[in-house]
């Protein structure tokens, strides 16, 4: 028999009561009449006084097409979309995200102590999960959870949304099991006005540390099996049925009476059957929920001893070390070394050399670095007919289509070129920058075209050094299931570290560019090299010595 949970009670002191978990119901109507604002404000007075130790907080959400992927906080802001690396210098996954379970009855508090958690740990990359967003559908209609009947149902407060059966764990456990891998995720957005899902879905990636919280956190076992620390959120059940009333009145224009019955025929009979059981399951029970500061600073040490065992640092002494004096590898394509294309290094490597003159060569190499490459692509026999009326036996592309990926800032440069000589390439952009504190390289943004595994993607990059962001950009690729044989990285130049790194890494993507430098001094710059790229072409003021910015976060 498993030990009891540890209960963490302390600290006294309240703080101000939570957004509960959404229920369905109507919008409030402007006609709402004065006697249901005066019975909000006196069910006010029941709950406990708003503490004064915390600021007050929005509500922390995830990535979606509506919200910035950011949690601003008093303190810092703390991502919530993006990962760091995750991946060694081999390009293998070495640890997974935290994943943090927390249950509890509705209006417990849960989603507020989440949010206090997160601030708290001070991590820069965290994603919060809510079972709201995985109420089952019918398979009969894409979008619609109800029936007609059911809609009536719980339109009129019959209808129990606080049922296990009401949520589709198989979606809850594949999502989850891919946000703990670092993979992206298709998140539903649930409507709680219409009882149905959104068109719309929010994209979420991995992160250090996933939160997922909900009612019935804890009533599958394969979905507790894939939480590395189980929390119960224990509130008073006056105190929630009193903060449920003050939300429905005062948010939703419903009557006293409606809110009574909902509670008293489902979601109170549901907390005494499916969930109150769930807390000996937990390893921390949490009395009064984010009134409990103690506690809450119990959990946040723990996570954070947690996080120090899989604490990951993108070693760039191991990326150094790892293949000297090993021969280039076969998967890389050197552009010839003809006059000319030396010509053109020799200015554009120039310091002396203007930003026009810069710009000019750079282009010129950009065309024949993308042409070059173009020659890689599968080409399948096919005749056509002259206008003389003649067969000719050439050549056509064997693929579907041809996308371009551009690291940003510098690999943005590379997409007039390949605009020029690809009719109707379709443009994806990837921002990935270097933490100046950990040196991991960091995605801070992400938009690729739909359907991308279909296509041949030229991954475009105008200098690689390290080739910890290269390695980051393919492993995005890759989670959008796009074949690593189909994956063409292109540079202007490159280090043999980064071209070591890479391919070692990811031994199908082809690496083109047009040269290769021996050398990366302690800085991770490349010798003799090109200097900084983006300052050069856009005429951009370097960053002051010592942090170089640019140079790390978008070449490096």
């Amino acid at each position: 028999m498993a030990a009891p949970p540890a209960r963490a009670d302390a600290d006294p002191s309240p703080t101000s009561p939570p957004t509960a978990r959404d229920t369905p119901g109507r919008q409030a109507e402007k006609s709402e009449t004065a006697c249901e604002d005066r019975n909000a404000e006196s069910l006010d007075r029941l709950l406990p006084p708003v503490g004064t130790g915390r600021s007050p907080r929005k509500r922390t959400t995830s990535q979606c097409k509506s919200e910035p992927p950011l949690l601003r906080t008093s303190k810092r802001t703390i991502y919530t979309a993006g990962r760091p690396p995750w991946y060694n210098e081999h390009g293998t996954q070495s640890k997974e995200a935290f994943a943090i379970g927390l249950g509890g009855g509705s209006a417990s508090g849960k989603t507020t102590v989440a949010r206090m958690i997160i601030e708290a740990l001070d991590v820069p990359w965290v994603v919060l999960l809510s079972m709201d967003s995985f109420y089952k559908l019918l398979h009969s209609l894409p979008h619609q959870v109800l029936t007609e009947q059911q809609q009536e149902q719980a339109a009129h407060n019959n209808f129990n949304f606080d049922h296990p059966d009401a949520f589709d764990f198989d979606l809850i456990i594949s999502t989850l099991k891919k946000l703990k891998q670092g993979k992206s995720v298709k998140v539903p957005i649930y409507d709680f006005t219409t009882h149905s899902r959104k068109k719309d879905w929010k994209t979420l990636y991995g992160a250090n540390v996933i939160i997922f919280e909900g009612i019935m956190a804890f009533a599958d076992k394969t979905l507790l099996e894939l939480l590395d620390m189980k929390i119960f959120v224990d509130t008073d059940s006056d105190i929630r049925l009193v903060r449920r009333l003050r939300r429905d009145i005062s948010e939703r224009g419903r009557d006293i009476e409606g809110v009574i019955k909902q509670y008293n025929k489902f979601v109170k009979p549901s907390f005494d059957q499916y969930i109150q059981p769930t807390m000996r399951l937990a390893d921390i029970v949490v009395p009064r929920g984010s009134g409990n500061t103690v506690a809450i600073d119990l959990i946040v040490q723990h996570v954070h001893s947690q996080l120090e065992e899989r604490k990951l640092r993108w070693d760039m002494a191991a990326l150094a070390s790892a293949h000297q004096c090993h021969p280039l590898p076969r998967t890389l394509s050197v552009l010839k070394s003809t006059p000319q294309v030396r010509g053109m290094h020799t200015i554009i490597r120039d310091k002396e050399t203007s930003r026009d003159e810069f710009i000019f060569y750079s282009k010129r190499l950009m065309r024949l670095l993308i042409e070059h490459a173009l020659s890689f692509l599968p080409f399948q026999d096919c005749v056509v007919q002259t206008p003389q009326g003649q067969d000719y036996a050439g050549k056509c592309y064997a693929g579907k289509q041809i996308t371009g990926v551009s690291i940003l800032r510098a690999g943005e440069t590379m997409e007039p070129a390949l605009r020029a000589v690809c009719k109707d390439v379709r443009i994806g952009t990837i921002l990935i920058q270097t933490n100046q504190l950990t040196g991991e390289p960091e995605l801070h943004y992400l938009r690729l075209p739909k359907d991308i595994s279909d296509d041949h993607v030229i991954l475009m990059d105008c200098t690689v050094s390290t080739g910890a962001a290269a390695m980051m950009a393919v492993r995005v690729l890759l989670d959008h299931d796009v074949p690593e044989d189909k994956i063409f990285l292109l540079s202007l130049l490159m280090a043999e570290m980064g071209v070591h790194s890479v391919a070692y890494a990811f031994p199908r993507v082809r690496i083109i560019t047009t040269a290769v430098d021996k050398r990366v001094n302690d800085l991770f710059r490349i010798i003799p090299g090109i200097g900084n790229f983006g300052d050069r072409y856009f005429g951009t003021d370097a960053v002051p010595d010592g942090s170089d910015e640019e140079e790390v976060a978008y070449t490096g």
